[in-house]
C-alpha cells in the first residue's frame, strides 16, 4: 500500500538529501570500483528511480544513505554482467571486480566513519591532464560534487549545451586512454593540483552561495574542511594547498555573523568581527603563515605569491579586524585584488576589485570599472549573473541613481537570489522607495 501524499512527497525530500549529502561519493566509491565512469552515473540514477518507488510504497529506510549506495551497487554489477553478457566475455564477474570494502553500506551511511580519500581520488582521476584543461575541474563538479549541468554551467559562465558536451568528450576521454582510477603517485600530482584546487574552489563557493547555510550544496562547507586538511597532510610543502585551507577555515569562521536577527544576509563590511569563531581564524592563521613559509623555504624569499595565497590574505585581513569600531581593511583588499588580477583576470575578481576600488577611491570609479567589465566581457553570461547586478544595484543607490538603481535590483531579484539574500536585497530596493 502507498504512503498518503504527504507521505509521497517525504520520500522525495528525503531522496534530494540524500543524493546532494552523498551521491557524489556513491559516484566516487562505484567508479572506484568499477573504473567506469558511465556505469557508476547511470547505477546511481537507476538507484534513484528505485528509491523513489520503494520508499513512497514502504517509507524511507532508517539508513537512507547505506540504502541507496547498496541499491546503486547492485544495478552497476547488473550493468556490467549485462555487457559481459553482450560482448561475449567469459572470465567471471567476481575475478574481474575487487569485492566491496567490508560493511561499506554502513560506512556510506555514517558520516563520522567516512574519509574523504574516495573523492579525492575520483578527483584526481577528473583532473588527469589527458582530459581537456577546460573540462577538468566542470566534471569533478558534475560527478564528485553532485552539481547539476546547469549549476555546473552558470559557474563558468557557459551555456548548458556547450557544458554538456565538454562533459561528454571529457568522459569518453577518460574511457578511451584507459586512466586508472587510482590516486596517482605523488610524483603525479603537481600537474594535476591546479585543476583539483580549482574545483575545490568552485564547490566551496558553492556552499556559501545561501548565506543561512540552507542551500542544497551547504553541506560542502564542513566537508571542505576535512577534504583541505587531508590535502595539506598529503601536500605538506605546496604553497597554495595550504593557503587553500587558510581560505577555507577563514570563511568558516565568519559564519556565524553572516545572518541579522531577521534572517537577512549581513555584508561582510557590516559584520560584527566579536561573533566571528577565533579558534578558526587561528587555524586559519597557522595555515597560511605555513605557505609562506613554504614558499620562502623552496621556491626563494622574492617568489611572488600564487593566487590562492592572495586570496586567503584578502580573507586574512578581514579576519584581522576585531570589532566594528576598527575600519575595513579595504585599501589593503584593493591592493591584493590588483596582484590576484595578474594571476586570474576573471569576472569574479574584477567585480570582487571593482567594489573595494569603490570604497578607496569613490562610487564613480567603482562604477566605471564595471562599464568596463560589460565592454570586455560577454554581456549575456553577465545578465544571468546575479553578483554582478546586485553590486551594480548597491553602487547606483549610493551614487543617487534611484531608477537604475531600482532596475537592477529588480534583475538581481529575478535571478531567484537565496532567501538570506533575497531579504537583503529587498530592504535595498524598497530603502530607494522610501528615499524617493
Amino acid at each position: 500500500m502507498r504512503l498518503p501524499e504527504d507521505g509521497a512527497a517525504d520520500a522525495r525530500v528525503e531522496l534530494a538529501r540524500v543524493f546532494r549529502a552523498a551521491g557524489g561519493r556513491i559516484i566516487a566509491a562505484l567508479s572506484a570500483r568499477h573504473r567506469d565512469l558511465d556505469v557508476a552515473e547511470d547505477a546511481l540514477a537507476e538507484a534513484c528511480a528505485r528509491a523513489l518507488e520503494v520508499w513512497q510504497r514502504d517509507g524511507v529506510p532508517a539508513a537512507p544513505d547505506g540504502w541507496l549506495y547498496r541499491t546503486a551497487q547492485r544495478c552497476a554489477l547488473d550493468s556490467v554482467r549485462r555487457r559481459q553478457v553482450r560482448e561475449r566475455l567469459a572470465p567471471a564477474l567476481a575475478a574481474e571486480l575487487p569485492p566491496p570494502p567490508p560493511n561499506a553500506e554502513e560506512r556510506m551511511a555514517d558520516d563520522a566513519a567516512l574519509i574523504p580519500e574516495e573523492r579525492l581520488r575520483l578527483i584526481f582521476v577528473c583532473c588527469h591532464p589527458a582530459v581537456a584543461p577546460d573540462a577538468r575541474a566542470a566534471l569533478t563538479l558534475r560527478l564528485v560534487c553532485g552539481l547539476s549541468t546547469a549549476e555546473v554551467a552558470r559557474a563558468f559562465l557557459l551555456t548548458e549545451p556547450t557544458l554538456a558536451q565538454r562533459l561528454v568528450r571529457a568522459k569518453r576521454k577518460i574511457a578511451d586512454s584507459g586512466i586508472p582510477f587510482d590516486l596517482p603517485a605523488p610524483s603525479a600530482w603537481p600537474e594535476r593540483l591546479d585543476a583539483v584546487l580549482s574545483t575545490l574552489e568552485v564547490a566551496y563557493a558553492k556552499s556559501h552561495e545561501d548565506a543561512a547555510g540552507a542551500g542544497q550544496h551547504a553541506g560542502y562547507a564542513t566537508e571542505m574542511l576535512e577534504l583541505t586538511r587531508v590535502l595539506a597532510d598529503l601536500l605538506p610543502d605546496e604553497p597554495e594547498v595550504l593557503a587553500f585551507a587558510a581560505l577555507v577555515r577563514y570563511a568558516e569562521a565568519r559564519r556565524p555573523a553572516r545572518l541579522d536577527a531577521g534572517g537577512a544576509m549581513v555584508p561582510l563590511s557590516d559584520q560584527d568581527p566579536a561573533r566571528w569563531d577565533r579558534a578558526s581564524i587561528a587555524a586559519g592563521d597557522a595555515f597560511l603563515h605555513a605557505a609562506a613559509r613554504r614558499r620562502a623555504t623552496f621556491r626563494g624569499a622574492a617568489g611572488a605569491p600564487g593566487p590562492r595565497t592572495l586570496q586567503a590574505a584578502i580573507h586574512g585581513a578581514w579576519c584581522a579586524r576585531r570589532n566594528l569600531a576598527e575600519p575595513p581593511p579595504w585599501p589593503t583588499v584593493l591592493g591584493l585584488y590588483d596582484a590576484l588580477l595578474v594571476h586570474r583576470d576573471d569576472v569574479v575578481v574584477r567585480l570582487n576589485r571593482a567594489v573595494a576600488l569603490a570604497e578607496v577611491e569613490g562610487v564613480v570609479a567603482g562604477l566605471a570599472e564595471l562599464d568596463a567589465l560589460v565592454d570586455a566581457r560577454d554581456g549575456a553570461a553577465l545578465a544571468q549573473f546575479a553578483p554582478y547586478h546586485a553590486v551594480r544595484a548597491d553602487l547606483l543607490r549610493r551614487a543617487g541613481r534611484v531608477a537604475e538603481a531600482r532596475a537592477a535590483y529588480d534583475a538581481t531579484l529575478a535571478l531567484d537570489p537565496a532567501p538570506a539574500e533575497r531579504k537583503w536585497l529587498e530592504r535595498r530596493r524598497a530603502s530607494l522607495e522610501s528615499d524617493a
